[in-house]
């Protein structure tokens, strides 16, 4: 039996995003693009997502794979597309394929989120070694946010740069354990980032785990 865990449509890719998404992370496919649509799954057990790929494709044989991963315990994929009724089309055939409804993905859960100002310099470069989006500026105001499932921060990074579209994204982490946001900028455009991340987590509906 395949487990739903994240059913997670995400529209309208903003530049900063789409940007990351293209980046040679793991399990790299094809690349998104900004003003795409994007529609991204995560099931149980990992090697379940092989056949949500198959039921994705033959749905939609022109649907571009961003990411396919298998985890230790759970498979995701990333697909998108300009079309937005294609990706509907294939998430349909999905959900069918595997007998479940968007709303059987877990609800989910904010873990911490923070705003630091004025980070220092030996701050900024151990956290610029390990980033996967732009250069964070040592005197910048910095906001970590952390929730679960991982695979959320990746709505949350894209209305965060909607809301707030002069913050940077300096990192997403959307594969583990927790999902994480990193992003720079003026003290108030982070507010307005961390508003809608916490905004759009709460509109959210689906199981408690």
């Amino acid at each position: 039996m395949t487990e739903l865990r994240v059913y997670l449509p995400i529209n309208d890719l903003q530049p900063q995003f789409a940007a990351y998404l293209s980046s040679p992370t793991r399990a790299r496919g094809y690349p998104p693009f900004e003003g795409q649509h994007s529609l991204i799954i995560e099931v149980s057990p990992a090697l379940s997502i092989h056949r949500i790929m198959d039921l994705a494709l033959k749905a939609s044989p022109d649907m571009e794979p961003g990411i396919l991963f298998t985890e230790r315990q759970f498979g995701l994929l990333e697909l998108h597309s300009y079309d937005k009724a294609e990706l509907e089309a294939a998430g349909g055939a999905i959900l069918d394929g595997i007998g479940a409804k968007a709303t059987d993905q877990l609800a989910p859960r904010v873990l911490y989120h923070d705003i630091i100002e004025d980070i220092s310099d030996q701050h900024a470069i151990i956290l610029n070694r390990s980033r996967d989006g732009s250069i964070l500026v040592p005197g910048a105001s910095l906001l970590v946010y952390e929730m679960a499932p991982a695979l959320f921060a990746c709505v949350a990074a894209n209305e965060a740069e909607r809301a707030a579209p002069m913050a940077i994204i300096n990192d997403v982490q959307m594969m583990g354990a927790t999902g994480r946001i990193f992003m720079s900028g003026e003290t108030s455009d982070l507010e307005k980032a961390r508003d809608a991340i916490t905004k759009t987590l709460k509109e959210v509906i689906g199981r408690e785990s």
